[in-house]
């Protein structure tokens, strides 16, 4: 499809004033890119209308990628980064390495990263802990907003009770939410908190079958590949109450996604039945416990 002259919209981004395009872009997607084709992707999605940039130190080089894919539009550019570390002092030395690896002297946003169990929210919320560490950085101005990412529905919801996050990161997928109601209690709380909804695994379809080919190295999931249902898929997620949705980490996905946001419009009842259809077949790659 010829690319829309229309730009992206943006949403307001939870209880922060910001506002940023309702698709995000993963950095994960730029890991095993050259960097001139790193720079090519970056810059034709900001030409298209994305201001929200999301990467980890974990995504294998991507923040090398991405650090001088945008020299030069930073201040354009809503950057999220996050950490698995869970000790303030493994936080502060991930934290201060991205800085240098993006070429940034802060971020708009900071992320605890992957907090899946209660292990997890231990660690990070004790005294000494990652959590501690980001609030003196967001007290010096190093970021301006925190925020974490889960795929545990439950950690989730117990972390959103111990702290004011300005965002939380989780899927947001048509099959869970259709086959299950997977995330349905996490995005009604989080709204009711203030924190903004950013959706992950939007056009995710099902785990990899045994001995299947990964076609998509980036991406331990299947992700849709049918254009149509794909389309579909993205539509379904924008149209919850989120802020933005992050395509999968592959730069094969990212004209069919910059089309469907430039262009978007939410789906219809007929649409979700049928998504609910298709939903029942497959198992959801993250079932209700």
């Amino acid at each position: 499809m010829a690319e829309s002259g229309k730009s992206i919209e943006r949403r307001s981004l939870g209880k922060t004033g910001e506002r940023v395009s309702i698709l995000g872009f993963g950095g994960f997607t730029l890991s095993g890119l050259t960097q001139e084709d790193a720079n090519h992707l970056v810059d034709k999605v900001i030409a298209r209308g994305v201001n929200y940039f999301d990467v980890a130190p974990s995504y294998g080089n991507a923040e090398q990628r991405l650090g001088p894919a945008l020299k030069g539009k930073r201040e354009g550019v809503f950057l999220a980064c996050k950490t698995l570390q869970r000790t303030a002092e493994g936080a502060k030395k991930e934290f201060q390495a991205s800085l240098d690896r993006l070429y940034t002297d802060h971020f708009d946003l900071y992320q605890l990263h992957s907090v899946n169990t209660d292990e997890d929210i231990a660690k990070l919320t004790a005294p000494g802990g990652a959590l501690e560490y980001i609030r003196r950085a967001k007290e010096k101005g190093m970021c301006r907003f925190i925020g974490f990412s889960s795929h545990s529905e439950e950690a989730a919801l117990k972390l959103l009770d111990l702290y004011p996050f300005d965002t939380v990161l989780f899927p947001v997928n048509w099959v869970a939410l259709l086959n299950g109601g997977f995330g349905k209690a996490l995005l009604k709380k989080a709204e009711e908190k203030g924190a903004a909804r950013l959706a992950i695994k939007a056009m995710a379809q099902a785990a990899w079958a045994a001995g299947e080919e990964k076609k998509f190295p980036n991406c331990w999931y299947h992700p849709v590949e049918d254009p149509a249902l794909a389309r579909l898929a993205l539509r379904f997620t924008l149209s919850q109450p989120v802020t933005a949705a992050i395509p999968p980490a592959d730069h094969r996905f990212y004209d069919l996604a910059l089309d469907v946001a430039s262009d978007f419009s939410p789906v219809t009842a007929e649409e979700v039945d049928m998504l609910a259809g298709k939903a029942a077949s497959i198992a959801p790659l993250f079932p209700r416990p």
